[in-house]
C-alpha cells in the first residue's frame, strides 16, 4: 500500500514552489521509459509501469476527475485494477494484444465506476510496449493524443474511445503502432497542453517542438517537456497536475 500511496502522490510534501519529480525508471530492452511531474499534485493524474511478460511492458497515464482528496479511493482502485488485470491479461506468451488491451480498458472502466459509486470521468492512455517487435498496442480513452516521432515526422495518436468512468458499456478500440530504431513516444497530461501564458496555450505544438529537437533519453525528454512548460508560463505550474510520460528507442 505504501508504494501505491507514493505513486499517487499521497504523503508527498508539497513545496511552496513546485519542483520537477522523476518517477521510477523501469528497465527495458533496447529502449527506456520515464515519467516526470511537478510536486504540487492536487488533481487526478495517475501513472504506472508494469512488466507483464518477458518481452511486454505495460504503461498508463490516467486523469481521474476531481481533486486528489476526493478522488483518492478511485485512484487507488484504478491502480490496483491496472496492475492485477495487466498481469493476468498479458502474461501469456501468445496472445492478441489488441483484445487484451480492450479488455483491460473494460475492467478499468467498470472499476472506476464502482469505486466512484457512479459516474466519474477518467480520460486514459494505456499502452503495451513489445520489446521484441518495437511496437506499442494502445488505447486512448478520451485522453490527450499521444505523440509518436520517427525520423521524418510526428504522428498524433488520437482517441480510440470515450473517457473511462462514464458508461458501463463504453466501446473502445485498440491500435498498434511501430517505433523506429530511434523513435519516441510522448504522452502528456491535460495540464501540459492547457498551460497558459498571455492568453496562449502551450498545446500539443509545444510538445511537438521538443520532440522535433531529435533523439534523447526518455528521462531527458520528460524533463525537457516540463521545463519548457515552466519557461512558457514563467512560473511553476499550479493550474493542474502536469505529467509527461515518455518512451524512447535506442538505435
Amino acid at each position: 500500500m505504501k508504494s501505491f500511496l507514493s505513486k499517487l502522490g499521497f504523503g508527498v510534501t508539497v513545496e511552496e514552489v513546485p519542483e520537477i519529480v522523476h518517477g521510477e525508471t523501469p528497465a527495458l530492452q533496447g529502449a527506456d521509459m520515464a515519467v516526470a511531474y511537478f510536486s504540487s499534485r492536487a488533481g487526478g493524474d495517475l501513472h504506472d509501469f508494469l512488466r507483464v511478460s518477458p518481452h511486454r511492458f505495460l504503461f498508463g497515464l490516467l486523469d481521474v476527475a476531481g481533486k486528489r482528496e476526493t478522488s483518492g479511493p478511485v485512484l487507488l482502485a484504478a491502480l490496483s485494477c491496472f496492475r492485477a488485470s495487466g498481469e493476468q491479461l498479458f502474461a501469456a506468451t501468445e496472445l492478441n494484444e489488441s483484445e487484451a488491451m480492450i479488455e483491460l480498458s473494460r475492467r478499468l472502466n467498470l472499476e472506476i465506476m464502482r469505486a466512484a459509486g457512479g459516474v466519474r470521468s477518467c480520460p486514459a492512455f494505456a499502452g503495451c510496449y513489445n520489446e521484441e517487435l518495437g511496437t506499442v498496442c494502445y488505447v486512448n480513452a478520451g485522453h490527450t493524443p499521444g505523440l509518436l516521432r520517427d525520423e521524418a515526422s510526428i504522428v498524433e495518436l488520437p482517441a480510440t474511445g470515450l473517457p473511462l468512468g462514464l458508461f458501463s458499456l463504453a466501446p473502445t478500440d485498440a491500435r498498434i503502432v511501430g517505433l523506429g530504431p530511434t523513435g519516441s513516444l510522448a504522452v502528456v497530461s491535460r495540464g501540459v497542453v492547457e498551460a497558459e501564458s498571455k492568453n496562449a496555450e502551450f498545446g500539443l505544438e509545444g510538445v511537438k517542438n521538443i520532440l522535433l529537437a531529435g533523439p534523447t533519453s526518455a528521462r531527458e525528454l520528460s524533463q525537457s517537456i516540463l521545463q519548457r512548460v515552466q519557461e512558457f508560463m514563467r512560473m511553476a505550474p499550479k493550474h493542474n497536475d502536469v505529467t509527461a510520460l515518455t518512451l524512447t528507442r535506442a538505435a
